[in-house]
């Protein structure tokens, strides 16, 4: 008999929204997603982080450098002067790529993110917008992730979905350059990701061109982004362009999305999985 793919996944940005981190329960407790990375940078976090408490899904956390406000002085301090706020991922990488922004004043950050769920059992680490598959940021997440005890690492890597524009291909590329570089400082199992050419709007029909790649036996992650929409909490049109929360949500909980893993052997997992079968 053939072996099951197995599929986690994995919805981001947890406490983003209280909106979204609604969606999120929602999903989790319907069985659409398996796993939820918490944005501990997020406003009314504390109250969310209780949400979760009982819900059957993996948590892992979803480390930040580019929305919002930081948890540590230093780090306000260290960006640029006047925002006290995170900058776009293209000004934050600049910032790491340069040594403007020290190794140590992000490892700093990045504990107190991590600190800031521990009262969750955390068994991954990712991160907003793929920022820790920068190469000198990659090594730092693993170490914070022995240090707290947290098994996988996201290894982010291209779709290469048809029809790709301009852009696309350069995003690409540069997630298949950084994850050659990356994947040989892992030591840890971590599933194959999916998602990228979807990012914040999958579809049925690209879902099912991704799964119809997929291999018997082998552990894959599929990142989302589900969640409800409130007007009044979500007003950046920035925000509004790139997702849909909630088309997400009901594509998740199809029954057709149900249909299409029981033709393709697709078997929905989770993390501990892959420590099981290592």
């Amino acid at each position: 008999m053939t072996a099951p793919i197995q599929l986690i996944i994995n919805a981001d940005d947890y406490g983003y929204f209280p909106c979204v981190s609604r969606g999120i329960i929602t999903a989790a407790q319907t069985k659409a997603i398996t796993a939820t990375g918490i944005l501990a940078t997020a406003p009314q976090l504390a109250e969310q982080l209780q949400w979760l408490n009982g819900v059957a899904v993996d948590i892992g956390v979803h480390l930040n450098l580019t929305s919002g406000q930081p948890l540590t002085q230093a780090m306000r301090d260290a960006l640029p002067r006047g925002q006290g706020l995170f900058p776009s991922a293209y000004t934050i990488s600049g910032l790491v790529l340069t040594g403007k922004l020290p190794l140590n004043i992000v490892r700093a950050e990045w504990q107190a993110q991590i600190e800031t769920c521990h009262s969750q059992p955390l068994v991954f680490l990712n991160s907003h917008e793929h920022i820790h598959a920068l190469p000198v940021l990659f090594p730092l997440v693993l170490e914070l992730a022995k240090s707290h005890g947290i098994a996988h690492v996201r290894l982010p890597q291209a779709d290469w979905l048809r029809p790709l524009t301009g852009a696309a291909v350069v995003r690409n590329s540069l997630m298949t350059l950084m994850r050659t570089v990356n994947q040989y400082r892992l030591t840890t199992p971590v599933p194959l990701f999916l998602g990228l050419s979807q990012s914040g709007k999958l579809t049925y029909d690209g879902v099912e061109r991704l799964f119809s790649t997929l291999k018997a036996g082998q552990c894959y992650e599929l990142m989302c982004h589900v969640g409800y929409f409130a007007a009044d909490e979500i007003t950046d049109p920035r925000l509004l362009a790139y997702h849909d929360w909630e088309a997400e949500l009901r594509l998740l909980q199809s029954p057709e999305l149900h249909a299409l893993y029981q033709r393709l052997n697709i078997q929905l997992s989770h993390y501990p999985h892959l420590l099981l079968n290592k």
